[in-house]
């Protein structure tokens, strides 16, 4: 998983920037100019050259590999669909089409309820060397846990700070990325609001940042299509007042389950949460709810608005909202990609970064999940950008196959799904951001961020309720503050 800022200001403040020069135009006989992988054409002791890059997003990792790209020395030209950077941390009202479709995507990227706060101290999230402080000039809400509004000013910030908005082309979509005969990528967009116009451009490599919060994954329901109640999916959820006294069921058991069904709590009239992973026989009330319950996952719904639980028990509700994830989605790219999602696992990807067969000319950034997604961001996209320029080098091809049957046989072993390849729960993730920090010649990630990060995930299952505005790690706030001395 930030108070509405100038929208205006940032797409326009920047027109004063010097954008650099756009990727040429496509000549006919484009195809004819034959590159050979670009690894094999630097010695060590030749400069890298500099590499004119397409990056699709412009959320914190597309900002985070536009910065790395750039102080590689590469020319990146973002790509982004919003008239403002923030990726899912820009607020939207759901399109209009929401209600027409409210277990669907409906044509807005963001998921990003009215209430949401992090969950995650700001101590713990910030970007490596830009720390999300509550001393910054622009800071609002000072708070730890701080709304989302907090968060999108931070990414602005660091915009700002780092000079990225001359980088970025605002409503401006990615339609298609397709590989030429010699190597190289020609990326067609066009600007949102003007009809057929494309254009298409030839660019030495992509680096994909579109995230992976805005395609909704629905759970299955025997009979959900004849029940007559209303069901969304919590892509759409904004606000709880539309659920007035109604009697809401949730699936789901993360995050956003937990925060909406309290959100949802303060005004309906009952609340019942599906947990696919609780026992059967579940259903209880919840600790500090008078109106809320915890059950097995729904077995079925019935016409008659009736919904059953596996343990036999049932209930009549108004509303199935589904906060169940959400499912990678990459449509601009097509066979030539050489990566196929199935099973919400993107397949093969090295390192969950590079397809094998087209590494390093085409790289996703933010693939993994239950991580803490901006130093993950920005220590990815330093390796990508070293790589570009052949500074740091790839493994052999079967190598990095090898690397991937690996992952699928951990996987195997521990006994979970493909659609947990890469989820990094577990400690997992700081073993791979310091694999990658020294890949990078990069110091590892910090021993308080480590710290604090287990600290707040304790203190999140002693107070469910309280941990954002209650905790006992004051000690490792005082590292952290620290430590951020130096960027100051």
């Amino acid at each position: 998983h930030m108070n509405e800022t100038n929208r205006d200001g940032i797409a326009h403040g920047s027109s004063t920037e010097k954008r650099p020069a756009e990727a040429r135009r496509i000549q006919a006989n484009s195809g004819s100019q034959l590159r050979k992988p670009l690894c094999s054409l630097l010695p060590a002791s030749m400069p890298s050259p500099s590499l004119r890059l397409a990056v699709v997003g412009a959320g914190a990792a597309g900002l985070a590999a536009a910065r790395e790209l750039r102080r590689e020395g590469h020319a990146p030209v973002v790509f982004e669909r919003a008239a403002a950077v923030g990726g899912t941390w820009l607020y939207a009202s759901p399109a209009p089409a929401a209600a027409a479709d409210p277990l669907g995507a409906a044509a807005t990227h963001s998921s990003l309820y009215a209430s949401l706060r992090t969950n995650l101290p700001r101590e713990v999230m910030g970007f490596l060397d830009f720390p999300f402080t509550a001393a910054r000039g622009s800071v609002v809400d000072a708070r730890r846990f701080p709304g989302h509004q907090e968060v999108l000013r931070y990414l602005e910030d660091f915009t700002q700070r780092f000079d990225l908005y001359g980088l970025v082309r605002f409503q401006t979509e990615v339609v298609g990325v397709r590989r030429e005969a010699g190597g190289r990528w020609a990326v067609t967009s066009r600007k949102l609001g003007e009809k057929g116009e494309q254009d298409e451009e030839l660019y030495d490599a992509v680096v994909v940042c579109n995230g992976h919060y805005s395609e909704p994954r629905v759970a299955s329901i025997p009979g959900a299509d004849a029940w007559p109640g209303k069901q969304m999916h919590s892509h759409n959820y904004r606000v709880p007042e539309p659920f007035l006294d109604q009697v809401v069921i949730v699936i789901g058991a993360s995050a956003s389950a937990v925060d909406i069904s309290r959100d949802i709590a303060s005004v309906a009239k009952e609340v019942h949460i599906a947990d696919r992973s609780a026992p059967t026989s579940t259903c209880e009330q919840q600790p500090e709810y008078d109106n809320m319950w915890l059950h097995s996952m729904i077995d079925h719904a019935q016409g008659d608005g009736t919904v059953v639980f596996q343990d036999g028990s049932s209930i009549k509700a108004d509303v199935i909202m589904h906060c169940t994830g959400y499912l990678y989605d990459f449509p601009f790219l097509g066979d030539d990609s050489t990566i196929t999602v199935d099973d919400n696992c993107v397949d093969p990807l090295y390192k969950h970064v590079f397809p094998i067969e087209v590494a390093p000319d085409l790289s996703f950034i933010g693939v993994p999940w239950k991580v803490i997604p901006f130093p993950l961001f920005e220590l990815q996209s330093k390796w990508v950008a070293g790589i570009l320029s052949g500074r740091i080098k790839l493994p052999s091809k079967d190598e990095m196959m090898e690397d991937v049957k690996a992952i699928y046989s951990r996987l195997e072993t521990r006994g979970w799904p493909k659609r947990y390849t890469h989820n990094f729960s577990g400690g997992y993730q700081f073993e791979y951001d310091d694999w990658l920090a020294e890949q990078c010649g990069h110091p590892p990630i910090e021993e308080w961020r480590k710290l604090m990060y287990a600290a707040n995930a304790k203190n999140k299952a002693a107070r469910p309720e309280r941990y954002r505005d209650e905790w006992d790690d004051d000690g490792l706030v005082a590292l952290a503050n620290e430590d951020f001395k130096k960027y100051f």
